[in-house]
């Protein structure tokens, strides 16, 4: 197999810039556990202040920001309401059932990603002590790179308001989000008392999540990270990656964007392939099994990483270190396997 030369495996898989790790050696550290970093406290602070919170909490990964923001809102024996396919539901190693004792209430997604409103409400238990108790509804923007609607998100949160329930938002790739419904993150995170920002995906940056939103809850976190491990010392060398992120590499976002409709448009010309249009940076590529696996094989020989494992999907994803030439090499890649008489007829 030959080494990956064009990875589109996901957008973790990006190396810091010149310039980032010109920061990360230049930042200004003290130890964090105390309460002594001062580029982890800016980094908090710009956070907060871009979305409109009151504070906000420094994390080694987004799946620590999504279990501490569950535990901020839940208790044992209580509840929260996610998609079927969310991933703090299902790739997040059943960690708010293991370790915060909160039970899950999946609700299946729609064509388009979203939860149906009505099943959302339906599925809220009564104060009843057969059940246990709702306390908050999660959602993910994007959702399998989908960008979620603004006036959704409403809707879900006025369900929120009318029983008493908090709101979490995965914005792993809320940016993303952002770029696609030309909104600011403020906007996004409106009506949501916790958000996880991932630092170490569309923006770059090697390591590191945010959790932001009310004074309280953030406050409930940080305690919480410090049980579950997460208390870091001199993290400042890290913090500084995302605040050169934010700086440099949320505006560019949109060639990721147009790079994945350029992606999904050439495979697109393959009849054998259904691709699904991207809203964001990521493209999913449906097929018959036998050909999945075969151009799978192919693209791995010819140093083109994608990732499988989606049953006969593939996933695409674009990102800072994937430039126009790259796209192109892949597709002539995929006409090549067509070409080849390799694809099952």
């Amino acid at each position: 197999m030959n080494a990956i030369r064009h990875d589109f495996r996901s957008d973790t898989v990006t190396r810091p810039s010149p310039g980032m790790r010109a920061a990360m050696a230049e930042a200004e550290v003290g130890d964090d556990v105390f309460g002594d970093d001062p580029t982890v406290k800016l980094l908090e602070q710009r956070m907060a202040g871009l979305l409109g919170k009151d504070a906000a909490l420094f994390v080694p990964s987004g799946t620590m920001s999504n279990l501490l923001g569950l535990m901020s809102h839940c208790g044992r024996g209580d509840e929260y309401i996610a998609g079927q396919k969310a991933h703090l539901y299902v790739n997040e190693a059943g960690g708010a059932a293991v370790l915060g004792s909160i039970q899950p209430q999946p609700i299946a997604h729609q064509a388009d990603g979203t939860l149906a409103l009505a099943e959302i409400e339906a599925a809220i238990k009564p104060d009843d002590s057969h059940y246990a108790r709702t306390r908050v509804i999660a959602l993910e923007n994007t959702f399998g790179g989908r960008a979620l609607p603004l006036a959704y998100m409403h809707a879900v949160a006025d369900i929120a308001e009318r029983h008493g329930l908090g709101m979490h938002l995965d914005g792993a790739r809320a940016f993303n989000a952002c770029t696609a419904l030309d909104i600011d993150i403020g906007t996004l995170a409106a009506r949501f008392d916790t958000v996880s920002i991932c630092l170490s995906k569309g923006l770059g940056a090697p390591v590191g999540s945010v959790l932001v939103g009310r004074a309280d809850l953030i406050a409930s976190a940080r305690r919480t990270r410090k049980m579950l491990g997460g208390g870091l010392r001199q993290a400042g060398v890290l913090a500084a990656a995302g605040l050169y992120a934010l700086e440099h590499n949320v505006a560019r976002l949109a060639d990721d964007h147009r790079r994945a409709r350029q992606l999904a448009e050439g495979l697109a010309r393959h009849g054998a392939l259904s691709v699904s249009m991207p809203d964001t940076n990521i493209i999913w590529v449906d097929s018959a099994p036998e050909l999945a696996h075969g151009l799978s094989v192919y693209l791995a020989e010819h140093g083109v990483g994608v990732t499988g494992g989606y049953g006969q999907k593939q996933r695409w994803v674009t990102h800072l270190d994937i430039g126009d030439e790259d796209v192109t090499a892949a597709l002539a890649v995929v006409d090549g396997y067509f070409a080849s008489g390799r694809a099952p007829s």
